[in-house]
């Protein structure tokens, strides 16, 4: 069991054989609806205002119902309808962002997932203490915005879809950026980013086995990102800062991609190491996550984020990717999810994946 939660004392009054998949409508909403409407689930989408028109053109991945409240904490005051409907919520980057990591471990509703993670992953210094206590390599941090003697990244604390990175090659570039948030300063490394997306069932008794539980690769990719991956095209950064144009990384979309074969095997074993330092951390991670990475030219990963629930970058795969097809065909992580759900029913173990 995760926790002996209020959330999960709700279950008590669920009936089990009409059990809803709900999640907030945006990020990966369509494919964790069209998952659970695979999977025999109905589903309830919690719109802010009224509901976008653009579900009615998807009609796999329409919810079967809206939940509609005026804003993101309005949905704090909604606990008692969602359970009513023998909701489940399922969290996503942009539900957790906008929700906010507190308002979201009080909400009183079953969750998939250990909630307890989600503090863990928007707090930069506790990623950090999470990731490099499981023996991950990271960027070098600096500790002080004086101490920038190369090339280095500065990060705004939580996920916001790439905004509020910048790249400052020193102490005087940074003055001139004057960041107002919390944020932290890594080390900027050369290579290729892949962002590796996993799930880990502690259900499971077969495949990639951990101490506890099983360890899944369902998908890789790479990120669009605006404007860094056309601001070459321009000219120096350097001239293109003396114009006050800095590069940015908010995200327009994703690439699907494949690793080089040989990797993979350090891939999985950055997983697990992190799965099993969650063990002592806080519980455990149970579900999706994402490492991400760069890899150099010496093929050596660093990891510089871990994001603890479904990303953004598995929507290519609705119908699933080249890792996935190896465990079952048309398999996407939002299916994956619902799957997940069905086996602890089926099992009489809900509780070892709620919250």
């Amino acid at each position: 069991m995760v926790g002996d939660s209020e959330a999960l004392k709700r279950l008590e009054s669920y009936d089990m054989d009409d059990l809803v998949i709900a999640t907030l409508c945006s990020h990966t909403s369509l494919q964790i609806f069209d998952g659970a409407r695979k999977e025999g689930f109905k589903t309830l989408g919690i719109s802010i205002g009224p509901p976008s028109k653009y579900y009615d053109a998807f009609p796999n991945a329409r919810p079967d119902e809206f939940l509609v409240v005026d804003n993101h904490v309005d949905i704090l005051s909604k606990a008692d309808e969602l359970c009513a409907k023998n909701a489940i919520l399922i969290p996503h980057g942009s539900f957790v962002e906008y929700l906010g990591p507190d308002n979201f471990e009080n909400l009183t509703v079953p969750t998939f997932g250990n909630r307890k993670v989600l503090k863990w992953e928007s707090s930069r210094i506790k990623e950090r203490e999470w990731l490099e206590g499981a023996g991950i390599k990271m960027p070098r941090l600096f500790t002080k915005p004086e101490e920038i003697d190369r090339p280095v990244v500065v990060k705004f604390d939580g996920a916001k879809g790439g905004r509020g990175f910048f790249i400052v090659k020193d102490y005087e570039e940074f003055n001139k950026v004057g960041p107002t948030q919390r944020y932290t300063i890594q080390e900027y490394v050369l290579g290729t980013r892949y962002y590796l997306h996993y799930f880990f069932s502690p259900l499971k008794e077969e495949g990639y086995r951990l101490s506890n539980g099983s360890l899944e690769l369902l998908s890789i990719d790479r990120r669009d990102e605006t404007n860094i991956d056309e601001m070459y095209k321009l000219g120096s950064q350097e001239e293109l800062k003396k114009l006050d144009l800095y590069p940015s990384f908010v995200v327009t979309g994703n690439v699907p991609l494949t690793i080089r074969e040989s990797l993979l095997a350090e891939v999985f074993n950055m997983g697990e190491k992190v799965v099993e330092k969650s063990f002592d951390l806080f519980g455990g991670i149970i579900g999706p996550f994402c490492l991400e990475t760069i890899v150099n030219d010496k093929l050596e990963f660093k990891v510089f984020e871990v994001s603890a629930r479904i990303v953004a970058g598995t929507n290519p795969f609705i119908s699933g990717s080249p890792y996935s097809d190896f465990i079952e065909p048309n398999l996407s992580t939002g299916r994956r999810i619902a799957q997940e759900i069905n086996i602890a029913c089926e099992l009489d173990r809900l509780d070892e994946i709620l919250s």
